[in-house]
């Protein structure tokens, strides 16, 4: 299963953290450093992207930053 929050505009680049088990990924609209701009997010997707950044080690693998062209 890959389920992905996004943002309703588009970026050139997104941080994507993949599970370190079975699960799903979580990927974000970001800029080319990894920085997400929170304001802009959803509900729904900030509390992915919290919940993706306090599991780091435990359910995600480090973040990754890609382009998204």
């Amino acid at each position: 299963m890959n389920n992905i929050s996004t943002l309703t505009h588009s970026t050139a680049f997104e941080v994507r953290y993949p599970p370190l088990a079975e699960g799903r990924e979580l990927a974000f609209p970001c800029d080319d450093g990894g920085h997400v701009d929170m304001n802009r997010l959803s509900k729904r997707a900030l509390s992915d992207y919290l919940y993706a950044r306090a599991l780091v080690g435990r359910m995600f693998g480090l973040p990754q930053v890609r382009s998204v062209q």
